[in-house]
């Protein structure tokens, strides 16, 4: 048997990692500033990671959910300080997407209705109502095809108001990325998201923040979304929530009513995802990577402005995409093969800076002199 071939993949094995740093097999050392599509929130096998896992591990991996798991109260309780929302509940599951699927159902169980509010250039994931709420085609099924799904063109607040005129009393929610990642790193506006906590309030529809790659400090706030001084009815999380261990799940505000069978999952929660979950968000109030995120993000951002051929520099954080004109559409391989710097792009010639919230202004700086060198 061979694998089902659906990757584009890059000629390297990596065996060993730390930190910002991976080695190949064959020894060669890679700065990693993307950590898996945004994946390694504390850089890899940080001692205290690897300390809590393996003693989890000594004691039990997994149960299901048919048992009390203790440390699935504990995560609950240090998301809700760490993020602000103590009074939001938390529903475990395994993936980005999977987290998106159940607010989507969330939200149309609590309203009793169909219609969702996406958005252009959208990614939600690729599970059923998620890819459906997804802007692009290429990766929708024939049967996850639905008309429940309405798209907006983002940052338009002239076309959300008229869809809710239009379709206000079925409209079960509205969901969005505070940062678009697949999308090119595209920013939410403030007024935008303003607006759709206004509609949704009006017309008693679910804002659901996708916060899946942009959230959980990648910022510099927890949420990308508390940025615009609103808060969202369910959001969405995975990804740096577990630095590499699959756990994903939504924090649930306090008028949705949970009852049992509603939502599920065999493996959501698992006293090993749980471990990982809070060894991560140990590491984010001890170092203090919110801040870090924001400091290092904005030395990042301003260096990158004053290259004369980059386009645009967007992103708020460790959350950054770099434009550039078509004809430097090689950099990014050329940052990889000749400079052993992994990034991430967003066609056509965007790149993306997605590092762990604990890189240096060092590490950043050695990013920006491969970039100049890279330019000329």
């Amino acid at each position: 048997m061979d694998l089902f071939n659906v990757y584009p993949i890059n000629p390297i094995n990596i065996v060993r990692a730390e930190g910002s740093t991976v080695w190949d097999a064959a020894g060669n050392e890679y700065l990693d500033l993307y950590g898996g599509h945004a994946v390694i929130s504390i850089g890899h096998t940080h001692p205290h990671y690897v300390e809590t896992l393996t003693s989890q591990l000594h004691k039990i991996g997994f149960y299901s959910n048919s048992v009390e798991i203790p440390i699935q109260k504990q995560l609950a309780r240090q998301l809700g300080e760490i993020s602000g929302k103590n009074d939001y509940t938390l529903f475990l599951c395994n993936s980005g997407a999977e987290a998106n699927e159940n607010a989507l159902k969330l939200a149309s169980f609590h309203t009793g209705r169909k219609k969702i509010i996406a958005f252009s250039k959208s990614f939600h994931g690729r599970t059923s109502l998620a890819v459906a709420a997804t802007d692009n085609p290429a990766i929708v099924a024939p049967v996850n095809e639905t008309e429940n799904v309405v798209f907006l063109p983002f940052n338009d607040e002239e076309a959300l108001t008229k869809a809710f005129e239009d379709f206000g009393e079925e409209i079960a929610a509205v969901i969005i990325e505070g940062i678009q990642g697949v999308g090119g790193i595209r920013e939410a506006s403030l007024p935008f998201l303003r607006l759709i906590r206004t509609l949704c309030d009006q017309y008693s529809s679910v804002f659901i923040a996708d916060s899946v790659q942009c959230g959980y400090g990648r910022t510099g706030d927890f949420y990308s979304h508390d940025y615009a001084g609103v808060e969202a009815d369910v959001y969405s999380m995975a990804k740096g929530m577990g630095n590499g261990f699959p756990i994903g799940g939504i924090a649930i505000a306090p008028k949705f009513k949970a009852s049992y069978g509603l939502l599920g999952t065999t493996f959501g929660g698992n006293h090993l995802a749980c471990a990982a979950a809070v060894a991560v968000l140990d590491i984010i109030q001890q170092e203090n990577l919110l801040e870090n995120a924001r400091a290092v993000g904005d030395y990042l951002i301003d260096e990158l402005k004053k290259f004369d051929k980059v386009q645009e520099v967007r992103g708020r954080g460790l959350m950054i995409g770099i434009d550039l004109p078509a004809e430097l559409n090689h950099v990014k391989k050329d940052l990889l093969l000749k400079n052993r710097i992994f990034t991430g792009e967003a066609k056509p010639n965007v790149i993306r800076i997605l590092p762990a919230l604990n890189i240096t202004k060092e590490i950043a700086d050695r990013f920006l002199t491969a970039f100049e060198e890279r330019l000329r």
